[in-house]
């Protein structure tokens, strides 16, 4: 006993304490365990309770709501029969409505049938009543045919064919009238205004021409020159003819060298070149080919000074080189003994003055005037009219549209579509018209004449013809028992279109038709 320590006993206490209070937490647990279970116990049974309550509530609610939506689903129900009736009696209605239209245009279409099967039976009564008609009124035409014919002496066709003769012949008589008429207004509206601005243009352009000729005549100081120009065997003048493609024609002709050949341009050469040689004195092969040199020196600044002195004189500018250079060309050019330059200067002034009466563009007008007659520069050197080659070298330096169709127009070879091109044409022809401008050979003046009369005396019912005023005019005798009064109208027209188709001329010809009755009788 004395051997147990005060720490063993210790242990033994603190395990007996612990061990004290083990049993006295299970002794707590078990009863905490019998306390939760009668109070879950009272719970659950106030938890069935209430749980019992709330179902049958439950039940009295769900039997009010089904009560209530049947209630609501029988109304919804009737409400929809209602409907549904009252749409079927509706449609009811409808169909019933319908049915009496339908019946009602039946009836209808069977009143119409039968009208329509009357109305046919009539037609086929009128019908073959037409045709009983129309054969009886066969029959009738043919015996008044027969009548006809037996009284006129005519068959149908003979008679058919009178009677188109009589209708062309009133119809050109009244086609003829009003012709007249037409012409008559026309002529009171425009010749007036067309007299005063040729009047107008002429005068301000009245200028003198000089005709030329293929020869050009050199004065010389002595006879004794002749034999020098020759030279020895002929040597000078066959240095001076080969160089410039001129034939100098030394006769008996005192003081004076013959200058002959169709380009003019040469022929100035020539004569420019021998007039130095004349004046130097030293005539020799040498000299002449260096004098010829300095000769076509001169007369190219010539052309282009007189080219220049066009554009001057006309107003025209802005023309490129080339084109006052073949501008001067003109200068050595003429036509039917016109100087072309001039009357290409006339042209342009005439047509820029009739531009300015109507209100037209006259700087085109002039231009165009300048420049229509520019293909004859060079017409002997390039194949074609100088109306197309003109055309070509105004298209080549860039010239305007309206002056290329003036160039085209002036000589009618295509139709004048702007006032230009009438104004170009018309002062070409006033130019080329006037009394001195232009002279013809006797041999082309006669054909003229005998072209004329032969175009006249052409036409049916014509008497005599006389072409007079230098072809300005012919006059034609009508015999009066075949051409009436209007008929003269006609064939002065008709007369005039073939003129203009088959004869060339400078100017317009007046074609005067003259119908004279006569009634004679000798007193005895």
């Amino acid at each position: 006993m004395e051997a147990i320590s005060v720490e063993h006993v210790i242990m033994i206490v603190l395990a007996v304490i612990v061990l004290a209070e083990a049993i006295g937490m299970v002794i707590s647990f078990r009863k905490g365990i019998a306390y939760r279970k009668k109070v879950a116990e009272v719970e659950i049974g106030s938890a069935e309770q209430e749980a019992k309550r709330i179902t049958d509530e439950a039940g009295k609610v769900a039997q009010s709501k089904k009560r209530e939506a049947l209630l609501e689903a029988k109304e919804e129900i009737h409400k929809n029969r209602v409907e549904f009736d009252k749409e079927v009696k509706e449609r009811r209605n409808d169909l019933q409505r319908q049915e009496r239209r339908v019946q009602q245009k039946e009836e209808t279409l069977d009143r119409k049938s039968q009208s329509l099967e009357a109305k046919e039976d009539n037609l086929n009564k009128k019908k073959t009543e037409i045709q009983a008609l129309q054969e009886e009124t066969v029959k009738i035409k043919q015996k008044r045919l027969e009548e006809l014919e037996k009284i006129s002496g005519l068959t149908a066709d003979e008679a058919k064919e009178y009677l188109l003769k009589n209708v062309e012949n009133e119809v050109k008589h009244e086609a003829a009238l009003m012709i007249k008429d037409i012409e008559e207004k026309a002529k009171d509206e425009a010749d007036k205004k067309a007299k005063n601005i040729v009047s107008v243009a002429i005068q301000k352009c009245a200028a003198d021409h000089v005709a030329e000729t293929t020869v050009s005549v050199v004065p010389l100081p002595n006879d004794e020159m002749k034999g020098r120009i020759i030279g020895r065997e002929g040597r000078n003048i066959r240095t001076l003819e080969t160089l410039t493609g001129i034939d100098l024609i030394i006769d008996d002709t005192p003081e004076a060298v013959i200058l002959s050949g169709f380009d003019p341009i040469r022929r100035e050469i020539a004569r420019v070149a021998l007039e130095k040689l004349i004046i130097d004195g030293r005539i020799h092969p040498a000299r002449i080919e260096e004098s010829v040199e300095r000769a076509k020196k001169e007369v190219e600044n010539a052309i282009r000074q007189e080219g220049e002195h066009a554009t001057f004189e006309t107003g025209v500018y802005g023309l490129h080189p080339e084109l006052i250079k073949l501008l001067g060309k003109l200068k050595f050019r003429t036509s039917y003994g016109q100087n072309v330059l001039k009357h290409s200067i006339e042209v342009s002034h005439l047509a820029g003055i009739m531009a300015g009466e109507l209100g037209a563009d006259v700087n085109i007008a002039k231009r165009a005037g300048l420049l229509h007659d520019i293909g004859k520069s060079v017409d002997h050197e390039v194949e074609g009219s100088h109306v197309t080659i003109g055309a070509d070298i105004a298209k080549k330096y860039r010239e305007g549209q309206e002056v290329l169709h003036a160039i085209l127009a002036h000589h009618g070879d295509i139709e004048a579509k702007t006032i230009v091109a009438c104004l170009v044409q018309a002062a070409d022809t006033i130019s080329a018209a006037r009394p001195g401008a232009r002279r013809e050979t006797l041999e082309t003046y006669i054909k003229r004449l005998e072209k004329l009369e032969e175009i006249a005396d052409s036409f049916n019912g014509v008497d005599k013809s006389f072409a007079i005023q230098a072809g300005r005019e012919i006059r034609i005798m009508v015999k009066p028992d075949d051409i009436d009064d209007v008929g003269m109208i006609t064939m002065a027209r008709d007369m005039v279109k073939k003129i203009e188709g088959e004869l060339e001329y400078p100017g317009q010809i007046k074609v005067n038709v003259i119908r004279e009755t006569r009634a004679i009788e000798y007193a005895r």
